[in-house]
Order: structure tokens, then sequence, then C-alpha cells
């Protein structure tokens, strides 16, 4: 089986070098995916989203995903399945759900066996002695119940999903995450737009905090000029905001939680 690897602890620590040998010396012969842990410290709800957007591109297996900022806290430890038989490990903050949701959630487990953990947990660094372990065991074929009691899948801790706001003149967005290209991510989906009559070939006004800009739709990079502010369907059909060759996220100061309002320039195709 296949584990799949998502944090926010970045490539310049011994953290991710850690976890993998830990899972190595306990599970040598499974493979490990390295989804990313390029996540921005601390952001639950971008690696959430990552985590759900990179699920339908991974094999079946176990997803290990930690974004901790409780770490030591009261926030549980947890390992679940799904209804098409991946498993998920993490901790509970919200940042396992919407993967986990995408199929149904199975079964749920809080992580209290010490037989799967390091001998000597750290307070501070869970993904080595708690998720690691339990992520290398499960991945061997130790069943999910062996790893705790069960808990109630509507006890988890969930994340506050921001929905977008259409007005006559208007759609309110919410920024979710800027990749290291620059793009911003959206909550928004290219049927979203498409019910307010944007489609390729609209412009639209950008406005953050009072700064305007005006934007195109595009179905591509090639369909702009350099420097051309676009709106665009990315790879996993979120809508999000590119400057082509260069950095949308540094002209706007785009920070993930930011509205974006963007400005219908004819309102008369908007959503009524």
């Amino acid at each position: 089986m296949v584990i799949c690897f998502l944090t926010d602890f970045g490539l310049q620590d011994d953290f991710v070098g850690t976890c993998h040998g830990v899972i190595a010396r306990i599970a040598p012969e499974v493979r490990v995916i390295d989804v990313t842990h390029g996540i921005p410290a601390t952001h639950i709800l971008q690696g959430a989203l990552v985590l759900a957007s990179t699920l339908p591109f991974m094999p079946v297996g176990v997803h290990l995903a930690v974004v901790d900022p409780g770490v030591g806290g009261v926030r549980r430890a947890v390992a679940m399945s799904d209804s098409g038989g991946r498993l998920f490990v993490g901790p509970d903050n919200g940042l396992l759900l919407p993967a986990a949701e995408r199929a149904g959630i199975a079964d749920v487990r809080e992580l209290a066996n010490p037989a799967y953990a390091l001998e000597s947990i750290s307070r501070t660094f869970h993904g080595r002695d708690l998720f690691a372990p339990a992520a290398a065991h499960l991945a061997i074929g130790v069943p999910l119940a062996e790893l705790g009691p069960p808990l109630d899948p509507d006890a988890l801790v969930r994340l506050d999903l921001p929905e977008p706001i259409f007005a006559e003149d208007r759609i309110d967005a919410t920024m979710l995450y800027v990749d290291s290209f620059g793009n911003i991510a959206l909550n928004l989906t290219r049927d979203d737009v498409e019910r307010a009559g944007v489609v390729p070939g609209t412009r639209v006004e950008l406005d953050l905090a009072g700064e305007r800009y005006y934007a195109v739709t595009a179905r591509t990079f090639a369909d702009a000029r350099p420097g051309d502010v676009i709106l665009y369907e990315d790879s996993y059909r979120n809508m999000s905001v590119a400057i082509n060759r260069g950095s949308a996220a540094a002209m706007l100061h785009a920070s993930p939680g930011a509205l974006l309002r963007i400005r219908l320039l004819d309102p008369a195709a908007a959503l009524r």
C-alpha cells in the first residue's frame, strides 16, 4: 500500500526526512508519495483543499496529512477510512474531512493505542511520533480498529468553508490559497461564474481592499498577453486569478481568506 504525505513542514529542515525514516523502519516496503510539504505554515484550510483536490489523482492507500498548529493542545489525533477504502491520518482540526467526505466516512478512530506510536511522544512533533507510525502500521495491514476507540464522525472538527456571494453587479469571492507561481485560487467554479454571465473573453474588474485591476476571463495563459491579469479555470476546476508571466499574488498582496470582489462590467448579464 502507498502512503501519500502532505504537510506544512517545508524542505529546509529535517522534519520530512525524519518522518520518512520512521515510516521506513516500520514499513520498509511501502512507497511514500510526497504530495507537497509547501503548505504555508499553520494554513489548515489550504492544506485541506489541496488534500481534497489531489485525492482523485492519488492511488488508494493511506493519506498522511499534518498541518497542525494545535499540536500538544486539546485537539485529538485521528485516523479514519472512507467507503472507497482510503485511509486518512492526521490531526482532528478539519484538515482531513474535505477529502475523507468525498466518498463518505466509514469509520473514525482516535489514535490512542501506544503500540502504534513511538515509545516517547514529543509535545511538538506528533507528525514523527504519532501520525507517521500510525500511517505506516495501517499501510502494512494493521486494522484501523486496532489504533484506538471509535469516534462519532459528527463530533469531528469542521472547517468553515467560505461560500461566494452573488449580487447584480459583482461576485464576492474568497482567496483560498496561493501557489508557487503566485496564482490565486478562489472559492468559485466555472459553473459559478457562468451563472453570472462571465464566460471566456469577458472583462471584469478585481477589487481587493479598494485596489482595482482589470482582468479578462481566459481559457489558457496563451489567450492573454504577457502582463495581462486573467481569471481562468485551473487544473482542479477552481477559478483562479493569474498574471501571464507574473505573480498575481504579489500584485494583489494576496493572502488566503481575503475577500476579492469581482465587479461585472456588464451587470445586465449577471445573475438576478
